[in-house]
Order: structure tokens, then C-alpha cells, then sequence
């Protein structure tokens, strides 16, 4: 199981949360230690996690989950609701940058993402849930590519994966992919209505069919009527006859 499984299976599912991505970072400046502070538990790693109640009305935030060396388990740090969130500053517009700053009402931090395309996925998350979300005050992104600010082709799950269409992990692949997704919306609209064609010629061709049958039918039946008709004259013809001869015959005894 990777660490975002873990952490969406230990720290989010417990509260009925669903995250909806994360981020493994470092700090970019060191953080002050007040003089008095006792010893820390050692090396850890940080992740920075995005998540969604789901109850609703639903929730956003963000959370901030450790994991200490030495132990597989995770711990929930820091967490601010998505409305407290002020400002996300991509540092550089103009190159895949790894360094990030997220403001909030009463905090800021100075990251590091492990890898530039993994910060670039979060921030596309990041940005879709806010415009999701949030319907008052959206944080304001600053500095940032505008491939990033596009629109995702599907909503990560609580296991990290992405529901409905594949999100790579590069910001330029996923362009392509959406863009690929695009193609094959096409595709597949054109193959409907060429395959809704087809149903409706064959439909036309059963409905003729049926009708020529029926009219075929009627034809019968009125050609058998005649001939009902023709042989009852026939009939009555013949008894007429039969009773003038045998008229004849009785008056020619007499």
C-alpha cells in the first residue's frame, strides 16, 4: 500500500472524510524553535493532504499528517478548513518549480514538493476543489502555470487514484490526456449518431416491410372476397336454373 493510501485509510476514513490528494513536502526555510523547546521525535516526513466530508454539506480542508522515522503509522498535525486559505503562490510562473507558499488566516508555510509534477498535481486538485467548493472568497493563486489552473479530467478518490479519467502525474501529460479524452468524446459522438443512423434506416426498412406485407394482405383479401362474391352469383345461378328446368319438365309431363 502506498503512504497516500495509508494516510486517506488511517487519518481520513476514520472520520468519514474522502482525500481527495496530498503532497510530500519540506520545509523550505527551517522553522523557528523557541530556546525552551524540549527535544523533537526525530526525523519525519510531511505530507501536505486535501480531503472532502462526506456528509453533507460538504467540507474541505487541508491537513497537514507526519509520519515519524522508524514508524509506519501516520499523525495528524495542523489542519485549516479550505475558506481560511488565502493565497497559493506557485513561485514561478515561467518553469516547473518544486517550491511552493500556502497563506492562510493565521499561518504560512514555505514548501518544498518532493518532485515538480507532484506539486503541479496537487495544485490542479487544489484549485479544482476551490472553485468547487468554495463559493464566497477563493483563495487567490499567484504565480502559477497556466496549465495548472485548467480543469481536471476526473476527481481523485480516497485512495489517491482518480475516478472516471487516468490523471498523469506531469502537468503537460495531463493536457495531452485531456486533450485525448477530448478526441475520443468526439469519436464516440460520431460513432452514436452513425450507429443511431443505422437503427433508424433499419427501422425504416422493417417498418416498409411490415407495411408492403400488410398491403399485400389486404390485396388477398379483397381478391378472395371477389371470388366469394363470384361464387355465390355462381351458386345462385345454378339453383335459378335448376328450378326453371325442373319447371319446364313438370309442365311438358303434364
Amino acid at each position: 500500500m502506498s503512504a497516500k493510501s495509508a494516510i486517506s485509510k488511517e487519518i481520513f476514513a476514520p472520520l468519514d472524510e474522502r482525500m481527495l490528494g496530498a503532497v510530500q513536502v519540506k520545509r523550505r526555510t527551517k522553522k523557528k524553535i523557541p530556546f525552551l523547546a524540549t527535544g523533537g521525535q526525530g526525523e519525519y516526513l510531511t505530507y501536505i493532504c486535501l480531503s472532502v466530508t462526506n456528509k453533507k454539506p460538504t467540507q474541505a480542508s487541508i491537513t497537514k499528517v507526519k509520519q515519524f522515522e522508524g514508524s509506519t503509522s501516520f499523525v495528524r498535525r495542523s489542519q485549516w478548513m479550505l475558506e481560511q486559505l488565502r493565497q497559493v503562490n506557485g513561485i514561478d510562473p515561467n518553469r516547473d518549480s518544486a517550491e511552493f507558499d500556502l497563506l492562510f488566516e493565521n499561518a504560512f508555510d514555505q514548501w518544498v514538493a518532493s518532485s515538480a509534477s507532484e506539486k503541479c498535481t496537487f495544485f490542479q486538485i487544489l484549485h479544482h476543489t476551490c472553485q468547487r467548493y468554495l463559493t464566497d472568497r477563493k483563495p487567490e493563486f499567484i504565480n502559477c502555470q497556466s496549465k495548472i489552473m485548467g480543469d481536471l479530467p476526473g476527481e481523485r478518490n480516497q485512495d489517491g487514484g482518480v475516478e472516471g479519467r487516468t490523471l498523469t502525474p506531469s502537468c503537460e501529460n495531463t493536457r495531452i490526456t485531456t486533450s485525448c479524452w477530448t478526441i475520443i468524446n468526439r469519436k464516440t459522438l460520431e460513432l452514436t449518431k452513425k450507429g443511431n443512423s443505422i437503427l433508424h434506416s433499419a427501422a425504416d426498412s422493417v417498418t416498409s416491410a411490415v407495411q408492403k406485407a400488410s398491403q399485400a394482405l389486404n390485396e388477398r383479401g379483397e381478391r378472395l372476397g371477389r371470388a366469394e362474391e363470384k361464387t355465390e352469383d355462381m351458386k345462385n345461378s345454378a339453383q335459378q336454373f335448376a328450378e326453371t328446368a325442373h319447371k319446364l319438365a313438370m309442365k311438358h309431363k303434364c
